[in-house]
């Protein structure tokens, strides 16, 4: 008996630590691409003429979503909604519109300590976590850098966009190791995946001592505009930086603008695949879910398009808010699928807690857990309610935006547009207004639109 006593608490220890390490061993790593202003039709897969071979490639062995939304068609709220798992609204600095990196006004402004990221989480459950690109959540103060909302390691810029040569914001510097600016040259997507490539080469080795999962978050600038420096109005100004070998691959584009994106588009393409045959060198490649995503849509007067859908970035038509988004797991997700699932960049923080294991039932959340669908497991999303709000911005002359997606129907209130009743299962490019024929839909959403932005002004 005196035996059995003392049997059990070993017993109990060793079942505790066999059941931690095979956690461990199926906890995916997580690498999250994440490029900028690249809508729908800037993906080759989605019908883009842009060639995007590495990118289709992930689509022929994983997992194509063709209802997914981001959290914003604006770049902060967007990365706020996805690193937090929130709706923007509820950010504490009102983070609607885009930090603006010359704004005195937005250097104080930013993710503060109280909003918790996934990579906080999933820092303090085991993983390694590095951010490699842009971040955009705040640049004034040391305080918003990612090193102090869960990412070990950050190599990249804290502003909007960054000059694809220099690395500055104009001529201001704005690329970071760490806490520390540091001068780089080069081309800011190759930069970009060359230090991505090194942590995975360190993941690796360490890999082959303990496994430690890790969670990277790799956000491209690209294709977004760079910003550049011009010296008769000693100013910062947008302009495409595409290099000449990348122009010479999309010639056929005849359009300038167009054919200068695509260019950018190509290089940052040619990156995702360095990326993937990293991982498959360094046999990472079969325990890694690979997340691709756009931030929102893409912006006409740069270059991008979103055909066939209405709208572009910065409103809130499903041009500027319905994105590409590709997941490849092997193992898990099945090859070549597709899914008409409504997802939201809002539901990657409850799925990558449960796909790591982790209890999320402390956090505020307002994403959907939708790791069944991963599994090639229906779930129930079609009825689902997402609602968008897009700040007024006086010094990018844009006033305030809201929409709710409930069902098959959409709510838009726009500036120039009123107050626009759509159904999306019918009219998916949102051309027929049907406000008058459906009052009573009309009247309803805006009701429940009201509330919820109330709600989520309580924070």
């Amino acid at each position: 008996m005196i035996l059995l006593c003392r049997l059990i608490p070993c017993a109990l220890l060793l079942f505790a630590f066999l059941h931690e390490a095979s956690l461990a061993a199926e906890r995916p790593n997580i690498v999250l691409i994440f490029t900028d202003d690249q809508g729908v039709n800037d993906v080759g897969c989605y019908g883009s003429e842009i060639p995007t071979p590495h990118i289709d490639q992930l689509a022929k062995e994983g997992l194509r979503f063709d209802q997914w939304y981001s959290a914003s068609s604006i770049c902060t709220p967007s990365r706020f909604g996805l690193l937090t798992g929130k709706n923007p609204s509820r950010s504490q600095d009102e983070l609607l519109g885009a930090l603006m990196f010359l704004s005195e006004e937005d250097h104080s402004r930013g993710i503060h300590s109280g909003e918790t990221t996934i990579a906080q989480v999933l820092q303090q459950n085991g993983y390694s976590t590095a951010l490699i690109g842009k971040w955009h959540l705040g640049h004034g103060e040391r305080d918003f850098l990612p090193i102090n909302h869960g990412f070990e390691k950050f190599i990249g810029h804290t502003g909007g966009c960054i000059d694809y040569f220099t690395m500055t914001y104009g001529i201001q510097p704005d690329w970071y190791h760490q806490d520390q600016h540091v001068m780089e040259n080069g081309y800011a997507t190759e930069l970009i995946t060359d230090e991505a490539i090194r942590f995975l080469e360190a993941e690796a080795h360490q890999q082959q001592k303990e496994h430690k999962p890790f969670f990277l978050y790799l956000a491209y600038n690209a294709p977004h505009f760079g910003k550049g420096w011009s010296p008769a109005d000693q100013a910062p100004v947008n302009i495409m930086q595409a290099q000449a070998n990348d122009l010479q691959r999309v010639s056929q584009i005849k359009d300038k603008i167009r054919r200068e994106f695509a260019a950018m588009v190509v290089s940052l393409d040619d990156g995702i695949g360095r990326l993937m045959s990293e991982l498959n060198r360094l046999q990472l490649a079969e325990d890694t879910l690979v997340i691709f995503l756009t931030d929102h849509g893409g912006d006409p007067k740069y270059g991008g398009s979103n055909l066939p859908l209405r709208g572009n970035k910065a409103t809130l038509y499903e041009g500027g808010i319905r994105v590409p988004c590709i997941m490849r797991w092997p193992g898990v997700i099945k090859p070549d699928t597709r899914t008409d699932a409504i997802a939201s960049s809002l539901d990657l923080f409850p799925t990558l807690c449960t796909l790591a294991g982790i209890d999320d039932s402390s956090y505020q959340l307002d994403g959907l857990d939708i790791s069944p669908t991963l599994h090639g497991k229906s779930t129930a999303t079609q009825d689902r309610e997402l609602y968008w709000e897009l700040g007024r911005h006086d010094e990018l002359k844009r006033n305030q935006w809201l929409a709710l997606r409930q069902g098959d129907w959409k709510l838009i209130t726009s500036p120039s547009g009123g107050t626009q009743l759509f159904n999306l299962a019918n009219d998916p490019q949102e051309t027929t207004d049907l406000s008058e024929k459906h009052s009573d839909i009309l009247n309803s959403l805006i009701h429940r639109r009201d509330e919820l932005k109330a709600a989520y002004r309580e924070r």
